[in-house]
């Protein structure tokens, strides 16, 4: 049964979408976007799915969220970063408002992962309170900045840091590994493997849909969650991250290479490389 429907707004290459909110078991609001390609997660897109959970807070008893995806290649793909960098407001206003929202939404979240959940994307089903990955084959998560030379400002990383192991923040980061659904279980970052049946499997053995009905919920999570929220709560020319990251980050290199050119030198040709 659909239960209402939001639009997602076209924005240059990116021709918009919907949301579409279904009831596939008493209390448990199933959210399917459908943005071709790959459901980036634009400004319209962000505040398209703030305006969901808005909806079914507000408009509905508590239950359960669950998030998914229409295009079953991917999950979410993240950001358009070229649009990001250039959108004034983009992260403070767009993608930190909606991560927040998640991360401290007043019921449980699921996040249904059936087909390639990529850097911002899999942040965004990070930023729920349980994740359940398809299996078969379909799709991979992973951080992979490192692939397309991107630093991870505090607000991106701290989800991993806080949901994570070291070494599984380690191997996500640091070597962009692209987790299939039985890898991403045994590192914990899924808590199981399947479709729509799983999840609500998992909601009916954790009685997820009354968790949300004392009113607390949500108080409970901003407390396991305040470091990260403060993060996510930042502004101005610092939520992207230090703006001179890459100037001193050139500087230092540019230093280290006269060094080694003097240093050579002084080797009188002894040095062995």
């Amino acid at each position: 049964m659909q239960l209402f429907s939001v639009p997602i707004p076209p924005v240059s290459s990116h021709p918009g979408g919907s949301i579409v909110c279904t009831v596939p078991s008493p209390q448990v609001y199933l959210l399917t976007f459908t943005s071709p390609n790959d459901n980036r997660l634009t400004p319209g897109f962000c505040r398209a799915l703030m305006t969901a959970l808005d909806v079914i807070e507000f408009g509905h008893e508590p239950g359960v969220v669950v998030t998914t995806s229409g295009i079953t290649k991917f999950y979410s793909n993240g950001l358009d970063l070229g649009m990001a960098v250039e959108t004034p407001g983009f992260w403070e206003n767009s993608l930190y408002p909606l991560y927040k929202r998640f991360l401290t939404y007043s019921m449980p979240t699921v996040a249904l992962i059936n087909g390639h959940a990529f850097a911002g994307g899999f942040m965004l089903a990070m930023h729920h309170d349980y994740r359940v990955f398809t299996g078969s084959g379909r799709g991979f998560a992973c951080v992979n900045e490192l692939d397309f030379g991107a630093h991870l400002p505090p607000p991106l990383s701290a989800v991993f840091r806080v949901k994570t192991t070291p070494l599984v923040y380690r191997t996500l980061v640091l070597e962009a590994k692209r987790f299939d659904a039985k890898a991403a279980l045994e590192a914990g970052l899924v808590d199981a493997i399947g479709d729509l049946d799983v999840v609500l499997k998992l909601v009916k053995e954790r009685n997820l849909t009354k968790k949300g009905t004392t009113g607390v919920y949500g108080l409970l999570k901003e407390e396991m969650y305040k470091e990260l929220i403060q993060l996510l709560d930042v502004k101005g020319e610092m939520a992207a991250g230090r703006p001179d990251i890459r100037i001193v980050e050139t500087k230092r290199r540019e230093t280290g290479e006269e060094w080694f050119k003097q240093w050579k030198e002084s080797q009188g040709g002894k040095a062995k490389l």
